[in-house]
């Protein structure tokens, strides 16, 4: 493979059933005074990369490109004015938004950080978005407190595993919620204290389970990517003073509350976005990332991956995601 080219999974047009998916090679960006080249050595799956390959995402890069949006891999080659790396460190990377699942990628030095030991490739490669969204969402914007109760939905995912893990190192009593008895079986051995099977889609219902597991109190801090009927059961068994944090839809369907709801019940309903928190607030984004990078090389904080794809079978993780079959990650990694 030549210096300017790398081999990895590109979407060369949308689509709807990943047809225009598959490997390929594709052009690197040039590499810049501030650029660092890294050898990716595994690269994580986010829900995101199947809605970029159908055009459905906020970030949508020009075609072809790439997908991966967070990895991890060894520096190959640094510029000349970069000073935070050297050839041979081992790193992460994310921010990037696509890219990562290939051989190698050329990045700006401020998207790179050093590998925490504690962690392996994929480990690392799975780790900066799903806890940093976890920490802004539970300790920025939901002021968990020591001893609170925190109820997580899609607890089986990599974003919801996060939060498991997160609230339970910040003292809180934590349920955790999902459709699937044995993938919950795994969260609890993950942190959780409680586990609730939320039934299937059109059937849903925990109201009365979390109010029984709260002396009829309710939940104080609700950790939500999922919406849709989820939300609505949400706001029903949310604590006086309650925080209901809006992560993302997974369920597909946007909803609303009623504004009588927090009215009467005093609860708020707050929005999450990591990155966005950092970019609005520099200082103390830095620290965010500080603090969980601290909680990861420290070994309080570490990503649980259920399944590892090779490059050339990339497609089938992409695959295996769609039809949410995972619990926490999934990886991709490289020869």
């Amino acid at each position: 493979m030549a210096d300017h080219t790398t081999y990895g999974l590109v979407c060369s047009e949308l689509s709807e059933d990943l047809s225009k998916t598959n490997l390929g090679e594709l052009k690197l960006d040039s590499f810049q005074d501030n650029s660092v080249k890294i050898k990716i050595k595994a690269a994580s799956l986010n829900f995101p990369d199947l809605l970029m390959t159908q055009g459905k995402y906020q970030n949508r890069p020009n075609l072809p490109f790439a997908l991966g949006m967070e990895g991890a891999g060894i520096v190959e080659k640094v510029g000349s004015k970069v000073s935070s790396f050297k050839e041979g460190d081992e790193v992460m990377f994310g921010g990037w938004g696509h890219g990562a699942i290939a051989e190698s990628i050329i990045l700006p030095e401020s998207l790179v950080s050093l590998k925490p030991k504690s962690l392996n490739f994929s480990e690392a490669a799975s780790f900066k978005t799903a806890y940093l969204t976890a920490y802004v969402g539970l300790i920025r914007r939901g002021e968990l407190k020591q001893g609170e109760t925190l109820l997580v939905h899609g607890a089986s995912g990599g974003v919801g595993m996060a939060a498991v893990q997160m609230g339970k190192l910040y003292g809180a009593k934590v349920i955790a919620s999902g459709t699937s008895d044995e993938k919950l079986k795994i969260v609890k051995t993950w942190g959780a204290d409680e586990i609730i099977n939320t039934g299937l889609e059109g059937s849903v219902s925990f109201r009365e389970e979390v109010k029984d597991l709260t002396d009829g109190k309710g939940a104080d801090v609700i950790y939500d990517p999922v919406g849709g009927d989820v939300f609505d059961e949400s706001i029903r068994c949310i604590n006086w003073g309650g925080r209901l944090l809006i992560i993302g839809f997974t369920s597909g369907r946007i909803p609303t509350v009623p504004v009588n709801y927090p009215l009467i019940k005093g609860f708020s309903v707050i929005g999450v976005r990591a990155g966005e928190f950092g970019r609005r607030d520099p200082e103390k984004g830095r620290e965010n990332n500080e603090i969980i990078m601290e909680l990861a090389e420290s070994g309080k904080l570490k990503p649980y991956i259920c399944k590892e794809f090779p490059l050339k079978n990339s497609k089938d993780g992409l695959e295996y995601l769609r039809d949410r079959k995972l619990v926490g990650k999934v990886t991709v990694t490289m020869s």
